[in-house]
């Protein structure tokens, strides 16, 4: 009995104890002084020691080291502690996709340009003269594909671009091999009306035509898509946290420095619920924003398979030259097909002197090309490490606006276990954590959310990317869909591609129907050389077409 009576005395003196160690802390607020002037404030707004709590409108109404000034700026700070991590993570977001949005367009943008010079050199050193005469239809050719990549559909029709461009050829190419004859306007027409039955240029134009269209369509919605990345994430980081966000933050942050705990961290469930209602507008755009960065990831693996871009420009201009020399081997049959359908065209009353054969044939060496060795000349790298880097880049963002909440609340920021602030004491977290997105908060117990009330900015950006969801689905099957220009955001309602959606876009057989011609004439001026007379001199011309032709060919193979 007297062992029983020790025991319960010596308990008695261990509750008074601790009792008294939590009264002393509030008597004296010198922790809380100490913490509260590292965040900037004033020391003098804490008081000594505890005070009475009833005013405060946030925190517990006891014992308190708190006035209702102190709690008003905690909640400032609050407010800056909770936006500061969701700010942070945005802005690394953000940071990383401008930067592949710049070296994508850096790279395509020079792959562009020194497509234009290797296909100037090659011509000068092969064609000569007759190529530095016309070296406006080949200039102007890179042009339209430059102002297509830039600003779209809204700027150049891609597939009329492609026709004009062939159109042209053939009536230059035309004109100089057979000089011997004069051709009016409407003639020319008629020769571009027949340009489809005739195929002067072989097989080329049909196969360049579906390798520009799809790699262009891919890449230009492809840049577009890495350029809405960080635009989206700036506009949803805008959004201003709730006051009833803002309040539960403070209490979450900053009410335990009311009782003196200033070290006591939040528990890990309670932080989760506070965060998922203070982020749930944010969390609806994680379907869209899935979808969108998945629509991103599959446009990435055709760029580095069927639509890739660098290999289709690099060897633009030895498959040009390759129409070039069709046309020249079939200039014979050709010109009788149009003769026979346009009719016999007069003599050209100018064709009276000996001309001279001189560089008549074409000559040069074409240069090897080879896919497999990929050139790293543009922006210093290539398009497979270039989409290689960016996909990872989009697994990491997939779930980036729904898993925020955990992303927050993890490490140094909550405290593990039962040792933890649970919103009024120090205790285990008993509520059961809400799921994320705006309908869910109905039932969240520690943020008052709004849910009839969504935010119209953020739907807003759900819109927009579903939007980009749409033209990203469509040039992953080749066509371009979008409606208004970069530039100017004005356009007209077309739609041009491949229309190819299954994995035979791997290969080229795929037809384009050739626009109408329009009614007026595409009629180019030739300058004449001299030198093309001798195209129509008979067994001479045909002589160093068929040794040109026997020179070339190990090279065009």
């Amino acid at each position: 009995m007297k062992t029983l009576l020790m025991v319960c005395v010596a308990c008695t003196l261990v509750v008074l104890s601790v009792s008294g160690t939590a009264e002393q802390k509030l008597k004296n607020c010198n922790e809380v002084r100490v913490a509260y002037s590292s965040k900037g404030f004033n020391v003098n707004d804490v008081p000594n020691k505890g005070v009475n709590g009833a005013p405060l409108k946030v925190c517990p109404q006891g014992f308190s080291c708190c006035t209702v000034e102190m709690e008003e700026k905690l909640s400032q700070q609050s407010h800056t502690e909770i936006k500061a991590p969701v700010s942070r993570l945005s802005t690394n977001l953000r940071s990383t996709f401008r930067q592949r949005h710049d070296h994508f367009d850096n790279f395509f943008r020079e792959l562009l340009k020194n497509a234009e010079v290797s296909l100037h050199n090659m011509f000068v050193r092969t064609y000569g003269m007759m190529y530095v005469q016309n070296a406006e239809l080949f200039k102007n050719f890179f042009e339209a594909l430059t102002r297509y990549y830039v600003s779209g559909s809204a700027a150049v029709n891609l597939d009329s671009m492609l026709s004009d461009f062939w159109a042209d050829l053939l009536e230059r190419m035309f004109r100089l091999v057979n000089v011997q004859y004069e051709f009016s306007d409407a003639y020319m027409e008629c020769v571009s009306r027949h340009t489809e039955q005739l195929q002067p240029f072989g097989d080329v134009p049909r196969k360049l035509r579906i390798q520009l269209t799809r790699s262009f369509v891919a890449v230009r919605t492809f840049v577009r898509g890495l350029m809405l990345i960080p635009d989206v994430v700036n506009k949803v980081s805008t959004v201003s946290a709730s006051p009833s966000c803002v309040r539960a933050a403070t209490k979450m942050l900053y009410c335990p420095y009311c009782s003196g705990q200033v070290a006591l961290k939040p528990c890990q469930n309670y932080c989760l619920n506070v965060l998922r209602g203070c982020l749930a507008n944010q969390a609806d755009l994680d379907i869209e924003w899935n979808n969108f960065v998945d629509a991103m990831f599959s446009l990435a693996e055709r760029l580095e398979g069927p639509f890739n871009f660098e290999s289709v420009m690099d060897p633009i201009d030895v498959k040009i030259s390759e129409a070039i020399m069709n046309m020249q081997e079939n200039s014979m049959q050709v010109s009788q097909k149009v003769f026979q359908g346009c009719g016999q065209p007069k003599p050209s009353m100018a064709f009276r002197s000996t001309r001279s054969v001189k560089e008549t044939g074409f000559t040069g060496r074409f240069r090897p090309y080879s896919p497999d060795a990929r050139p790293t000349t543009a922006a210093g790298t290539s398009l497979d490490r270039l989409t290689s880097d960016v996909k990872k880049k989009l697994k990491h963002a997939k779930k980036f606006w729904s898993t925020l909440p955990e992303t927050v609340c993890a490490s140094e920021r909550i405290a593990p276990g039962d040792e933890c602030w649970n919103g009024t004491a120090k205790s285990r977290y008993e509520s059961v954590v809400i799921g994320n997105g705006l309908a869910n908060q109905v039932s969240n117990p520690d943020v008052d959310v709004d849910i009839t009330k969504p935010d119209i900015v953020i739907r807003s950006q759900i819109a927009v990317l579903k939007e980009m969801t749409s033209w990203l689905k469509a040039a992953h099957s080749g066509n371009d869909i979008s409606m208004e220009s970069d530039d100017d955001g004005s356009g007209g309602e077309e739609e041009s591609g491949s229309g190819c959606d299954s994995p035979s876009c791997d290969t080229d057989d795929i037809y384009f129907s050739t626009p109408p011609n329009p009614g007026n004439p595409r009629v180019r001026p030739v300058v004449n050389n001299p030198s093309a007379a001798a195209f129509s001199q008979g067994s001479v011309a045909l002589a160093l077409c068929g040794l040109a032709l026997a020179l070339l060919a190990p090279h065009l193979r």
